[in-house]
Parts: structure tokens; sequence; C-alpha cells
């Protein structure tokens, strides 16, 4: 199994206080998820974003609140490394608030595309992982020559990849997932296609984003 494990960081910018900021409340939340025992799947129901009831104009306060939930320790711990090693020069070049934005609209434009595919769901869709996609599509296109650090966990041994390699396979991934996986929306407990709008959300924005900011900075791209 191959894991991500850092990338080359920007020279100068501003400090990632959302960033950190975001893998603190969703580790919170977690501990908070866990608390709760088996009542943890009524936590679930009430603020996963489930796209029957979405499609129906029902609970669209879930397509933030499913942000911050999480299945398991895997589920978390992942999503929180890829947004610790992604989300940082990001918000360096555009700013805290801006990153925010970009975040969130994000997540949602992800959880949007996911109901969009398999509205008849009932299934309740958690997890950061749109809004984490997001982040690693404008990643692509800001910084696609940053060499991204692996860990082969089976040796332990480490190597690097350009990020336009990295996440241009993880993509690919997604897409074959998501065109093969039975149920349109969902499979195997992945919302694939989620991951699938909120990357493409994020090339398009990263794009706008590098034309605007790119200049202001010095990184690899």
């Amino acid at each position: 199994m191959i894991f991500p494990i850092g990338d080359d960081n920007i020279v100068g910018g501003h400090k990632p206080i959302v960033s950190y900021s975001l893998i603190i409340a969703n580790v919170l939340v977690f501990v908070y998820e866990i608390s709760l025992g088996t009542n943890i799947h009524a936590l679930i129901t009430d603020f996963g974003a489930t796209p029957s009831k979405i499609s129906s104009g029902v609970d669209l306060h879930t397509l933030f609140s499913s942000i911050f939930l999480h299945g398991g320790w895997m589920h978390i711990i992942g999503n929180m490394i890829f947004l610790w090693i992604f989300a940082d020069n990001i918000e360096a070049i555009i700013g805290s608030f801006a990153f925010v934005l970009f975040y969130f609209l994000g997540g949602l434009f992800a959880s949007l595309v996911h109901v969009y595919v398999d509205p008849s769901s009932v299934i309740p869709s958690i997890g950061a992982s749109g809004a984490i996609s997001a982040v690693m599509g404008a990643y692509l296109v800001m910084f696609p020559k940053s060499k991204i650090k692996l860990i082969f966990i089976l040796f332990f041994t480490t190597f690097e990849l350009p990020a336009i390699v990295f996440l241009g396979f993880w993509f690919v991934q997604q897409l074959y997932s998501g065109m093969g996986s039975e149920s349109i929306g969902q499979s195997g407990g992945i919302a694939w296609w989620a991951h699938i709008g909120g990357f493409a959300y994020g090339l398009l924005i990263g794009y706008i984003l590098k034309r605007n900011y790119g200049h202001r900075y010095s990184y690899n791209a």
C-alpha cells in the first residue's frame, strides 16, 4: 500500500490557519462520534447527506454538516493526512478567507454531484473527501511539479512523484471506480462521484487561482 506523507512547501505566504483548524475540528467531531457508541447511527442519519432527502429539498443543511462526519478510523486518518499535505500550500497563496470559501464550496459541489448521479439513494453520505478532492484538484493545477513524498508501507521505503503524476493517477482511479461501480452514486461505502465532482471543481478553480495569485510567491509549478 502506497500512502502520501509530505510535499514541497511554498516559500512565504499566509499561515495555514484554516487548514489546520479544519483538521482539529474534524478530529474533535470524530471523537464526539466515538463517544456516542451505537447512537452514532442517529447522528449520521440526521447530519449525513442523504440524496433522496436533498433531491426533495429536505435537510439541505446536511450538505455542509456531512463534511465533518467520518465513518471510522481509516476514514478520518486518510482524509486528514490528505488535507494536511495538500491544503496548506493553497491557503498560503490565496489566504485564509478565500480558502474557507473554496473548501466549503468544493464540498458543496461534490455533494451535489453525488446527489445528482443517484438522487433516490437513501444511504447517508459522510466525510470530507469531496472537499479534500477539490483541494487536490486545485493543487494539481497550481503545483504540478511539486514533489509528493510517498511511503510504500509493505517495505517501509519512501520515494517521490510529481504532483501531476500522483494526483492524475488518483483521479483516474476515482473515474474507473465510479464508472464501474454497481451503484452509480456509491459503492463499497465510497461516494466515488463526490470525489470526481470535487476534483473537477478544484481543477477549474485552481486554474483561476493560479492565474490570479500564482505570481505572488515562489513555488514549484
